[in-house]
């Protein structure tokens, strides 16, 4: 990973899953005239998605570096975002593998997510792919609770790549992801992992508004900026 300030790493991001999720944000996006984020894509259906695009098109962006694609994405939505925004990730779940035919010519693009679910599929081969996209919060659950997940990745992290994440909150009290962010100290968790864990795009999994999205990187980058200059 490059030594440079969390602040360049870290990207907002369009998440939810209707029709007024992706709108607001966008509306935010625009009046910010911010002009580089990461999509994700995995709550969108077709429809939804057909209606996305237009507008992501007249946006103020023109820099989307990270999308979370789902399995009914076919090799056009790659080529659009690759085409329009120079993306450069994309990532799957572990049922993506079955999928893989369908992104022939873009699977070096491709990163799997690990969950903490305590079971590894036994199509899940990293090599045939780009390498790891790992949520950070997920991998703290994974870790908290001794799962499959944890020991995969520690297992493979001298010959694998590591340069992608999302960001979500985290609870200590259940263990798991947190998609709605509520205070700072869910957030608290990423000065705890391992450093190699950490790319350099990372995209903030959050429902929250872009508003409140840029409230929360802020924090984190002082924490991350803080835990990685402390060697």
């Amino acid at each position: 990973m490059e030594n440079k300030s969390f602040e360049k790493k870290i990207y907002l991001s369009i998440t939810g899953e209707k029709n007024i999720n992706w709108q607001k944000k966008l509306e935010e996006i625009n009046k910010l005239k911010l002009t580089e984020v990461a999509v994700f894509l995995s709550r969108f259906d077709k429809k939804e998605r057909d209606n996305f695009y237009p507008f992501l098109l007249k946006s103020s962006i023109k820099s989307i570096p990270f999308v979370h694609i789902r399995n009914d994405n076919n090799k056009e939505d790659l080529k659009f975002f690759i085409d329009n925004y120079g993306t450069k990730y994309f990532n799957i779940h572990e049922d993506g593998f079955e999928y893989l035919d369908q992104w022939q010519g873009y699977q070096n693009r491709i990163y799997l997510e690990p969950d903490y679910n305590d079971e590894i599929a036994k199509d899940v081969r990293v090599k045939k792919i780009g390498g790891f996209c790992i949520d950070l919060a997920h991998f703290k659950s994974a870790i908290a609770r001794g799962t499959k997940e944890a020991s995969y990745v520690f297992s493979n992290k001298e010959n694998i790549s590591f340069p992608c994440n999302h960001l979500g909150g985290y609870s200590e009290e259940s263990k798991q992801d947190v998609h709605s962010a509520t205070h700072f100290k869910q957030f608290d968790y990423l000065a705890t992992l391992p450093k190699f864990v950490f790319g350099d795009t990372i995209a903030i999994e959050l429902d929250n508004s872009i508003k409140e999205q840029i409230m929360y990187k802020e924090y984190m980058v002082k924490l991350l900026d803080n835990y990685f200059n402390n060697v």
